[in-house]
Parts: C-alpha cells; sequence; structure tokens
C-alpha cells in the first residue's frame, strides 16, 4: 500500500507502508542513531512524534522481547529509507513490520530520509501528518498537519508516567558493578516516561527502587525514606509540567538528586530557570559531550527537543558541568549545597554507547558523601 508524511509547510514525501494502516500526528524529527531501533520505539520521550532514522537500512535484526524499554510504543509513525522484511540475527523474534502491525504505528518506507532530515534541519522540526493508501488527499493532509496540537506548551508526561507506585528489581546485564552487591541505597525514582535500563541499572548499582508517578508529592517521596531521588526521562515541553517542578522545589537540598534529560530540565526549572525549544533537536546515540571539569569527552545517547538557557540561572548556585560539541547547549548542571547534578543525555544507553554509565557511579558516591 502507498503512504505519504505531509509536513505543516506543504512539504510532502511519498513511500511505501509497512506498518499499520491509517492515519497519524506529530511533530516530525530525526534520529541519527545507526541501531537500536526498537529501543527508540518503546522509548516513551518520543511520545507525540513521528520518528526518521537517516540511516539508511532499517530491520535487518528484527525485533526481540530483551530490547524493549516501556510497555508499549508512544511514538506517532516511523519512516525509514529501506525497510528490511527479512531479518537475520539469533536474537529476533519477530520482524519490525509485524511489530509496528501488532502495535498499532502507521510506518513508512522508500522515503527519501535524506532530503526529509536536511529539510527539517533547515525549516526545523514542525507538525506532520503520516497516512496510507493509495489516494490519499494531499492538501487535506497538509490542513490537518496545520490543526494538530504542537508540542510547545503541550503536557504529554501525564500520557507515558506509570499510574501506581511499584518496586523495581531486575538488574542490568552489562554495567559495571558487580550484581551480587545487594541493595546498600534506597531510591525512589519519579517516571516522567523512564526508559527500563535506568531502574535496571540502578539495581545493578546496589540500589532499592521504588518507582512512583511523575505527579507523586515531595512529602509522599520523603515518607518512603529514600537515600537519593531520580528524576528519569520523558516527552515534551519541560515547562508544561509544572506540578512537577513544584515538588521539586520542595525535595531541593532534602535528598541527593540525580536527574538525567526532562528530569535535568525540571530540576533547572525549579531553580528558577527557564527552557527554550531547540530548532531540530538532539537524538541519536552519537552525540558529543564535554564534561568541562575534566576535558573528557563522552559520545552519548540523546532524545530531547527543548534545552535550558544557562544564563536564565545566573545566581541560583548551578555551575554547568557539560556542554554538547555539536552546538555548545547546556548538557550538564550541578549545584553542591543541594546535592544536585544532573546531564541531558542517557547514561543508561538503550540505545547507545556506554560512555555516561559511571554517572550512575558518580550517584551512589554523592550519597554516600552525604549519608
Amino acid at each position: 500500500m502507498k503512504g505519504c508524511l505531509a509536513l505543516e509547510d506543504g512539504r510532502i514525501f511519498f513511500g511505501e507502508s509497512f506498518g499499520a494502516e491509517g492515519k497519524s500526528f506529530g511533530e516530525i524529527v530525526f534520529n541519527t542513531s545507526m541501531t537500536g531501533y526498537q529501543e527508540i520505539l518503546t522509548d516513551p520521550s518520543y511520545c507525540g512524534q513521528i520518528v526518521t532514522m537517516t540511516y539508511p537500512l532499517i530491520g535487518n535484526y528484527g525485533v526481540n522481547s530483551d530490547d524493549i524499554e516501556s510497555d508499549g510504543i508512544a511514538c506517532k509513525g516511523f519512516v525509514v529509507r529501506e525497510y528490511c522484511p527479512y531479518p537475520s540475527n539469533y536474537r529476533s523474534e519477530q520482524s519490525l513490520g509485524d511489530y509496528l502491525k501488532e502495535k498499532n504505528i502507521v510506518a513508512l518506507t522508500e522515503i527519501d530520509t535524506r532530503a526529509l532530515t536536511k529539510h527539517i534541519r533547515e525549516a526545523g522540526a514542525m507538525r506532520a501528518v503520516i497516512a496510507t493508501g493509495d489516494n490519499l488527499d494531499i492538501n487535506a493532509l497538509v490542513e490537518e498537519a496545520k490543526s494538530s496540537p504542537s508540542l510547545i506548551g503541550r503536557d504529554l508526561v501525564r500520557d507515558v508516567t506509570c499510574n501506581d507506585i511499584k518496586d523495581w528489581t531486575e538488574p542490568c546485564p552489562w554495567v559495571a558493578e558487580d550484581k551480587d552487591i545487594g541493595a546498600r541505597h534506597k531510591i525512589v525514582a519519579y517516571d516522567f516516561g523512564m526508559k527500563n535500563n535506568i531502574p535496571r541499572c540502578l539495581v545493578s548499582y546496589g540500589c532499592e527502587v521504588v518507582v512512583v508517578p511523575a505527579s507523586t508529592k515531595a512529602e509522599d517521596v520523603l515518607a518512603l525514606n529514600p537515600d537519593g531521588i531520580f528524576l528519569s526521562n520523558g516527552p515534551g515541553d519541560p515547562a508544561a509540567v509544572d506540578y512537577a517542578v513544584a515538588e521539586i522545589k520542595k525535595l531541593l537540598g532534602k535528598k541527593p538528586i540525580f536527574g538525567i534529560c526532562l528530569g535535568h530540565q525540571l530540576i533547572c526549572l525549579a531553580f528558577g530557570g527557564k527552557s527554550y525549544k531547540l530548532k531540530f533537536g538532539h537524538r541519536g546515540a552519537n552525540q558529543p559531550v564535554k564534561e568541562l571539569k575534566t576535558g573528557a569527552v563522552e559520545i552519548t545517547s540523546q532524545n530531547h527537543g527543548f534545552c535550558v538557557d544557562i544564563d536564565s540561572m545566573n545566581g541560583t548556585g548551578v555551575e554547568v558541568t557539560h556542554i554538547n560539541l555539536n552546538d555548545n547547549t547546556v548538557e550538564g548542571i550541578e549545584h553542591k549545597e543541594k546535592q544536585v547534578f544532573t546531564v541531558q543525555y542517557h547514561p543508561e544507553a538503550s540505545a547507545g554507547p556506554h560512555d555516561a554509565e559511571y554517572l550512575f557511579g558518580r550517584f551512589m558516591e554523592l550519597i554516600d558523601k552525604n549519608a
């Protein structure tokens, strides 16, 4: 079946359907990872977005149950240059196309993803509609894209957070720490759209992990008597998650806190900072980040479309610790007096390189120091 991707500025890309039939709306973005399409699809941070893979061949190693990062697929569509319908890998359990049909996700192949990516880089991420069918009304689709909701000012966290408090006990198979170390710290982890490998890493670093919904009150978190608090990744505009910012303000200085991605942004807002939307965001497993103290460069996994304006945080006691080497945007901060540090990227590396895994160990050291 034919299909097309219609952008709000009138640009049209035609292709072939390889997922579910139908129509879906979202912000069109691109990811530069060469592998990890299954982790990308199941990352709740992509809620509200149509994901384009810049690597040309997708689906060649299939899909398996071990690499799923959440209970479902939060993105609104998937776009590739060339889909491989016959995967060849010993871990494969089904084809990517069958998986997308099963999850009711519209997907297109035979799209000129290089042209699409260049267009997004020049014009910026924008609203789009992805649709299947042999006789589509292109003009109507463009108008529908224009009238679809923007990500700015939208709280998407409520769509992906857990509903109840839950314990997490499953470890991560590849982290450096001894998996038999036993629980030495109790961590309460806010779920703003958390990927599974995050609590797995915390468990493998010797933590008893309690996952709580995004709307959990500060007093309820403290009542759990944690040794440290973790703030996860998540989708959308951080300024729209004001209820979480209000609770984080109450937690600053009470317990050691480590935040990543959206958690990083929410902490910065709690300190009085402001956020803004990037032109096309950072999405991929190959983003170079420099730690300013050591000069060390990490290749990181990232997925975010908003960023913190560090100038808005002058006088708050916050120190910038990491910068993105592609555009010099803020990639990490710390506040020593409040026992807080954050990074804009994903140290759990799902998918991506393991360069930043050490940050979980740094979190353990901060907790030990302030015990």
